[in-house]
């Protein structure tokens, strides 16, 4: 019954908008209709429904959510939707053009927090965001929407959290479970044959300048330094461990530059550094040493990104 009457609604809005298009040519975000809309929208959601749902409890409180979602809008975290086969119908740009999810994300729109009307139209019952985004107060009268703040859980213990929003809490715990283990042996490998003591620099270049990354910036740190245990350069670590990230120059790279390399190539970045006989001297890429990875398939923290790069990370270092 709710969704014949969205569908009754989205249909009934969209012949309103044609009937009033030659007065509103320009002017396809009126604020006037976009708040009737989502009115519409709300009491939509209020009617019957025979879907179970359940009491989420979120960062900022409990949020009524359904107990099996169908339609979830990720702005956020939808990796970790991907993850758990989560039924996404709206996803946010940067997670679109990610190569590591597009063939999951075949049909589904992208949208932003500021795309309500495309929102509405897409008849959600799960929202997913952040407590920074705009227009919260919209997208919760459209449907449940729960919010999550990047880095307040950490990588693993976010995946559980999807996991008990999305009804599926076993099969998270029990990837993380077994991924904790399967990294662990996979460092202990790395260390029996590369040494104790060797180190490892996560780096990176965009359009100005580079950077090197603590152990909590995705692009493989968490997995390289969490959970495989190896080691970061000194310097590194006096750096770029407390806020996660720290930029430098070229000149200065090599006291930055661990035994092994992991480049995160950005591929609308700067490169020209590498024709350098600065980088061309440091021992890591003279001993070809350094894994380059394409920057766009690496910046999540969920387990496809985690299992490609674990994959990645054991063929690097054990030639496997």
């Amino acid at each position: 019954m709710k969704k014949a009457f969205l569908a009754f609604l989205m249909l009934s809005l969209l012949l309103l908008g044609a009937c009033g298009n030659s007065e509103t040519a320009g002017h396809p975000d009126d604020s006037g209709t976009e708040t009737e809309a989502i009115t519409q929208a709300n009491a939509a959601s209020d009617q019957a429904s025979t879907s179970e749902t359940v009491i989420y409890q979120s960062e900022t409180g409990p949020v009524e959510v359904p107990a099996n979602p169908q339609r979830i809008i990720a702005l956020t975290n939808g990796p970790n939707v991907l993850a758990l086969g989560g039924k996404i119908v709206g996803i946010d740009q940067w997670t679109y053009t990610n190569p590591l999810f597009q063939e999951k994300l075949q049909g589904v729109e992208v949208v932003s927090e500021d795309s309500l009307e495309k929102i509405i139209e897409l008849n959600p019952d799960l929202i997913i965001g952040s407590p920074l985004m705009n227009n919260l107060d919209k997208l919760q009268e459209i449907a449940p929407t729960v919010l999550y703040t990047w880095g307040k859980l950490d990588y693993l213990s976010q995946q559980i959290e999807i996991g008990k929003l999305l009804n599926k809490e076993k099969e998270a715990r029990e990837w993380v479970e077994d991924f904790k283990k399967r990294a662990e042996a996979a460092g202990k490998a790395i260390k029996e044959k590369i040494g104790e003591d060797a180190t490892v620099t996560v780096m990176e270049n965009d359009a100005k300048q580079l950077y090197v990354f603590g152990n909590n910036w995705a692009r493989g740190t968490e997995l390289l330094y969490q959970a495989m245990g190896l080691k970061m350069p000194e310097k590194v670590k006096e750096k770029a461990l407390g806020p996660g990230y720290h930029p430098l120059s070229i000149e200065v790279l090599p006291e930055f530059a661990g035994d092994y390399i992991v480049f995160s190539k950005n591929p609308d970045g700067d490169s020209s550094f590498m024709e350098t006989d600065t980088w061309k001297n440091i021992p890591a890429v003279k001993n070809k040493r350094v894994l380059e990875l394409n920057t766009l398939a690496i910046t999540y923290s969920d387990p496809i990104t985690l299992e490609y790069l674990l994959d990645h990370f054991e063929q690097f270092f054990l030639g496997q």
